[in-house]
């Protein structure tokens, strides 16, 4: 096992011929470290594979938990919370050293637990052509709540102003049964057939060595949320395509952002950063508004996540990652 520090690396040159490079972002991550690791064998069934873990300097076990339960792994310790986007580039400088490189890379939360043969059928999607005229850079699979049987709702459309007015005025599960009303991507039958999308969560995802070496590292300046959105589009603007393979699945323990008013607060602060860094003055200022419409009505619903997102929008203090 390795240890040492990372700083941000330049673009990604260390895709090869190597195995598929697990990656794991950890920040305190001990008490679903030890699930996460006992599923990788039948999650990565058919691949040869080695697992990388940049740890954001977590306070709790998570590294003596990786040692013990998996002494082969490659360790990198950033020094700080640094951010998830930069726990991939780490995890990715790292695998780059291999000798012969890696050929994909599987992104993972450590709350994540993949069903089996989940990963060779995300990896065996890669590089496909898509109908559109795209490459297939990055595939996703269906991911299920903890209860192993309700469906997430993981695809999504690019941000646009009609949409953010979509989901404040009916709400994003009704409206996102209709593309030009939500960014989310509810419509059952999605989910059943290879479907290409905008982007998609970031629990669990491939993504092809091509890809990667495209597109170079991820965006440090998204502390946690818009990082793989803005690393989707980045990719289908250099003509990779992110697609579904629902054939593939695995569950997805969940996160907190629903409930954290801090979390919902950045993840909300994050959309509208990302809206304007890709649109003009005129356009930003209609999705802010929107954006701001829905957390405020929410908000007078009692809902303290919307009201701290409102809040930061409306110039209120940042929340952490936020400018």
């Amino acid at each position: 096992m390795s240890s040492r520090r990372s700083a941000s690396p330049g673009p990604l040159a260390g895709t090869g011929s190597g195995p598929v490079a697990v990656l794991v972002v950890t920040w305190n991550s001990a008490e679903v470290l030890p699930g996460f690791l006992a599923s990788l064998p039948e999650g990565m069934a058919g691949l040869d594979w080695r697992l990388v873990v940049a740890d954001n300097d977590s306070a709790d076990d998570t590294v003596e938990v990786i040692r013990s339960l998996a002494p082969d792994t490659t360790v990198v310790q950033t020094g700080r919370n640094a951010g998830y986007a930069a726990g991939v580039n780490a995890a990715l400088a790292a695998a780059a050293e291999w000798e012969g490189g890696f050929r994909a890379a599987l992104v993972c939360n450590p709350d994540v637990r993949m069903r089996e043969g989940c990963a060779k059928l995300l990896v065996d999607a890669l590089g496909g052509a898509d109908p559109g005229g795209g490459r297939v850079g990055i595939s996703v699979p269906l991911l299920y709540e903890e209860d192993g049987r309700t469906l997430l709702h993981s695809l999504r459309r690019e941000s646009s102003v009609t949409r953010a007015l979509g989901e404040a005025v009916i709400g994003n599960r009704r409206a996102g049964r209709f593309p030009r009303w939500s960014e989310l991507v509810t419509d059952r039958a999605a989910y059943e057939r290879d479907t290409v999308a905008d982007w998609a969560t970031g629990a669990l995802m491939a993504l092809s060595g091509e890809c990667l070496a495209a597109c170079g590292p991820w965006d440090e300046s998204f502390f946690l949320y818009s990082e793989e959105t803005e690393y989707c589009l980045r990719a289908r603007d250099l003509g990779f395509v992110t697609r579904l393979e629902p054939a593939a699945s695995a569950t997805h323990l969940g996160g907190d952002s629903r409930v954290s008013p801090r979390l919902w607060a950045l993840l909300t602060v994050n959309r509208v950063r990302l809206y304007r860094r890709r649109h003009g003055l005129a356009a930003t200022t209609a999705f802010r508004a929107a954006v701001l419409l829905r957390e405020s009505s929410r908000a007078a619903l009692g809902r303290p996540a919307s009201l701290a997102a409102a809040r930061a929008l409306a110039g209120g203090p940042a929340p952490h990652g936020a400018p």
